[in-house]
């Protein structure tokens, strides 16, 4: 029996190659590139043409996705900043581009979005709660949302914050901090920025079981527990036997950073929870399986996945 085909934009991202790998077996996956050339077993690459929502519904026509996961984008949040204009056109722009192609083709679509979109003033953001961005990220990601509803209103958004095994040419969050301890270094998180992170693989299996349940509209899917970027690192020191003292604690304030960031971007992710009928994962267990993710050779397959 032939399986679904799955497009990812953003094909050579640390979402979409760990989204891949998590669905190479249930799915025909294909990535979606731009620049890059990219090499994943269980993954066809091809250049496909964000820049134009007529080409890209011409080529949605030819390769026929049966679900398309939008997960390119700009996400430097201090480049952004730099240039406002490059943002709007690479985070909202393409994306309305791609709904409005896979709405016309009646193509379900998974975009994804941002925990970044509010002031940062508490804790448990909800899919209802008015959004305060503070900077050109945050902005051009809300964007995007606005004109993914408007294009394809029974599109799937899904309001994250992931880790996962980056590749050679991009470091994950989690990369940079194993590979600072595991070369003796001193890093310093800090201790007054809070998030809800979720594993990669995470992410995938809920988008899909929400997929499945035929579920539209704004999802916070995050990991199920609120922690400071501090102990973030100090329990991925400990869950792969680094030393965690060589973490240390610093402020936000202190960082000097270009761009504006909210202290708190936890979600609230009890809509994602009762939709799927079970919680969405705890840091410990997304740990252990990043371990195991090494262990069984997914670090080493996709620092080598991308290329010129």
């Amino acid at each position: 029996m032939p399986k679904d085909r799955l497009l990812i934009t953003g094909g050579s991202g640390l979402l979409a190659l760990n989204w891949a790998c998590a669905m190479r077996e249930r799915w025909d996956v294909m990535l979606g590139t731009h620049r890059h050339r990219v090499s994943l077993r269980g993954a066809t690459a091809l250049p496909v043409d964000l820049d134009d929502a007529d080409r890209l519904s011409r080529q949605f026509a030819e390769l026929s996705p049966d679900l398309v996961v939008h997960a390119a984008g700009l996400t430097s949040v201090d480049a952004c900043e730099a240039d406002p204009a490059l943002a709007r056109r690479v985070n909202a722009e393409l994306a309305r581009n791609v709904a409005a192609a896979a709405a016309g083709r009646n193509i379900r679509l998974v975009h994804i979005s941002t925990d970044h979109l509010f002031a940062g003033t508490r804790s448990g953001y909800r899919e209802d709660d008015a959004p305060e961005p503070l900077n050109e990220y945050a902005r051009s990601k809300l964007l995007a949302e606005e004109w993914v509803r408007q294009a394809h209103p029974q599109a799937l958004i899904l309001r994250t914050n992931f880790f996962g095994w980056g590749h050679a040419r991009r470091q994950s969050f989690s990369d940079w901090i194993l590979q600072a301890l595991r070369a003796g270094k001193e890093i310093t998180m800090f201790d007054d920025v809070y998030f809800t992170p979720i594993l990669a693989d995470a992410l995938a299996t809920a988008a899909h079981r929400l997929v499945t349940l035929s579920a539209g509209g704004t999802f916070n899917v995050p990991g199920d527990e609120r922690v400071s970027k501090y102990e973030f690192a100090l329990r991925l020191a400990r869950a792969f036997d680094l030393p965690a003292e060589l973490v240390r604690p610093g402020r936000l304030r202190d960082a000097g950073l270009a761009a504006r960031r909210p202290a708190d971007m936890s979600l609230d992710a009890a809509r994602a929870r009762a939709t799927i009928g079970a919680g969405l994962g705890r840091l410990d267990d997304f740990f252990h399986a990043l371990r195991r993710q090494e262990s069984e050779g997914r670090r080493e397959e996709l620092l080598h996945a991308v290329m010129e």
